[in-house]
């Protein structure tokens, strides 16, 4: 039922904006942000909104959004009903729920999930199957009438990368709002040299001589396999829903010695494995001389390393007689729209409104969240963000990581064994046990 009334509604007011003198372009779909927009969508730009109603409608929302984000979002709310107070009378709730997190608690009870909320790239195939995602074609006219752009705008504002993130089979079903979901190396200046924050060989003794130590996390799949992805081994989701993943073959080098080479590491007595979800508090502990983290730890880096804040890609690593560029995970952060909203519409113009150029702009300012949004990115101020530029830099290293639900667990407990120490760097027969054993996980199919 809830579903017939949010149709009906999307319906309505779909044919209140051609009434009204909107556009009833459809406009594009594809994924190629540099195509120009059509030229209904240019025309829609320069007409006026559509003529305030008699009466105004109330219109109740829910919106999730990271914790540490809430009160940004907030502002950001008070300006989107600013914006429509012509148009209706709004009631938005904000609720905490982090990008990370967000699917599982969405595919819990999709109708119960909040009309609009963020979630991390990696997450819409699950999504979308789930029917959790609104495909925001349907939507063009909308945002044509009400915020004076198509669908074809939204893409070419965004970098082509974050775009296509947000697509599957050549539908939209999310608007990007960052692109900087990765994570590089942070490095104390004064006690590590650029040149010896460049392979982990000289990090780790530098670290040691001063008696600091150098923090990653392992027990996570999204960042071990930054060792694979370097040494060019792959990952990939199956049409069931399983992980394709080559790690225990032979790329360049063997996915044996790709483990032997992370051991040498995991042992080094100034490593330290960090729990996921930990690095924050580890930052600020003041051990550290580097970490592997991302944007989101800008503000604990610099206060920890003071004057010798300093940011740059990941190193190379040792393996057998060669230096291995360290890969990464490249990923974005979007916006999307619960399908079963009884206020669809509105929902995607709130999505659009949180995601545009000036709240890119105010992400950056008060949290360092790097833009997806070309004009904000290309500002004086982001191209001088010391953690924004290392990100850039990492990038040309980084993956799209597409993998299945089944993927976590399995590289989980397998980061866990590297990082407890409990494969022996000798032991190959054991090694490539416990690469076996990792493949045969993520090849499970989805529930």
């Amino acid at each position: 039922m809830k579903k017939l009334v949010a149709l009906l509604m999307t319906m309505t007011m779909a044919f209140s904006m051609v009434a009204c003198g909107g556009s009833d372009s459809q406009g594009s779909t594809g994924n190629d942000a540099s195509q120009s927009a059509p030229a209904q969508s240019q025309a829609a730009s320069s007409e006026a909104a559509p003529a305030a109603p008699a009466e105004k409608q109330d219109v109740a929302l829910t919106m999730w959004g990271a914790e540490e984000d809430q009160a940004m979002l907030q502002g950001m709310i008070d300006t989107f009903k600013t914006k429509y107070a012509d148009y209706a009378n709004f009631d938005i709730q904000l609720g905490v729920q982090s990008e990370s997190t967000a699917k599982d608690t969405i595919l819990a009870d999709v109708e119960a999930a909040a009309d609009v909320y963020a979630f991390a790239s990696d997450q819409i195939v699950d999504l979308v199957k789930a029917g959790a995602l609104a495909e925001l074609s349907q939507y063009d006219a909308a945002l044509q009438a009400y915020a004076g752009k198509g669908l074809a705008d939204v893409q070419a504002a965004n970098v082509a990368s974050s775009v296509g993130a947000a697509t599957y089979e050549d539908k939209m079903y999310a608007f990007p709002m960052s692109a900087d979901n990765g994570y590089f190396l942070y490095y104390d200046s004064t006690v590590i040299t650029p040149e010896q924050a460049g392979s982990w060989d000289t990090l780790l003794a530098a670290a040691d001589a001063a008696g600091k130590k150098v923090g990653m996390t392992l027990a996570s799949g999204w960042y071990n396999a930054s060792f694979f992805y370097g040494a060019g081994f792959t990952t990939d989701l199956n049409a069931d829903g399983s992980t394709a993943m080559d790690w225990n073959g032979t790329a360049d080098v063997s996915g044996v010695q790709v483990v032997q080479s992370m051991l040498d590491i995991a042992g080094n007595s100034a490593f330290l494995a960090i729990a996921d979800g930990d690095i924050s508090n580890q930052i600020a502990s003041g051990t550290l001389a580097a970490v592997v983290s991302g944007t989101w730890d800008a503000t604990a880096a610099q206060t920890a390393f003071g004057e010798g804040y300093a940011a740059t890609k990941l190193p190379t690593y040792t393996c057998g007689d060669k230096q291995i560029q360290q890969g990464s995970v490249a990923g974005f952060k979007l916006v999307g729209v619960n399908p079963n909203s009884a206020n669809a519409g509105w929902a995607v113009l709130l999505a659009d409104w949180i995601t545009n150029e000036e709240n890119q702009g105010i992400r950056f300012d008060q949290r360092e969240i790097g833009p997806s949004n070309i004009n904000a990115a290309a500002s004086d101020a982001v191209k001088a963000n010391m953690a924004i530029a290392a990100l850039g830099e990492q990038s040309a290293f980084g993956v799209v990581q597409n993998v299945g639900g089944k993927f976590w667990d399995p590289s989980k407990t397998f980061g866990e064994m590297i990082a407890q120490g409990t494969l022996a760097k000798d032991d190959e027969a054991a090694i490539q046990t416990a690469l076996d054993t990792l493949v045969e996980g993520v090849s499970v199919p989805a529930e």
